[in-house]
């Protein structure tokens, strides 16, 4: 396999909901052929890249996609003003604790966290682009860290054979592609 078509691999799987580089960035270390083709530091730079421009295009995307449902009438009248009541509420908090709280929010690898979510949410809670921006980018640094730590610790078999982090990880990453 050409390195491209590894490059290639890696951004569709960032690009995957509820994966990002949470699954990318094992797939560059436990699948041989890929980690022939493509050296890791190389491989873990692509996902982030990737992984940054999710944050980035998700939330730029969220403007044009709440103006289409803000025309639906039933969303203008039920749900919006839920929205816009707990965006004024929860606004001042947003703007003191905003940046270092998405980006932890962002940078955890739970479900449920992730750029894709992180963007929806700074984007409801009227976060500035600014901000979540620099959220965006220190949260996924988080998340890369952590992943190929965890990472490096299985590859280097400091983790116990029997342990559920490496039942976890080896099941998530024993995908042919």
């Amino acid at each position: 396999m050409t390195a491209i078509w590894v490059m290639v691999y890696l951004i569709v799987f960032t690009f995957l909901p509820g994966l990002e580089l949470r699954a990318s960035i094992p797939l560059a270390f436990f699948n041989s052929a890929w980690r022939e083709a493509l050296s890791l530091p190389f491989a873990i730079a692509v996902c982030f890249v990737a992984n940054c421009l999710v944050g980035i295009l998700t939330f730029w995307l969220m403007g044009p996609v709440v103006t289409i449902f803000r025309r639906w009438s039933w969303f203008n009248v039920h749900v919006w003003p839920r929205l816009e009541q707990t965006q004024h509420k929860l606004h001042p908090y947003v703007e003191k604790y905003g940046e270092l709280g998405l980006a932890i929010f962002i940078g955890v690898p739970l479900p449920g966290t992730g750029a894709y979510s992180g963007a929806f949410g700074a984007y409801l809670l009227g976060l500035d682009k600014r901000k979540f921006f620099i959220a965006n980018i220190l949260g996924v640094l988080l998340a890369g860290i952590a992943v190929t730590a965890i990472c490096l610790l299985l590859d280097q078999g400091l983790v116990a054979e029997d342990s559920i982090i490496r039942k976890l990880f080896i099941k998530q990453v024993n995908v042919h592609v």
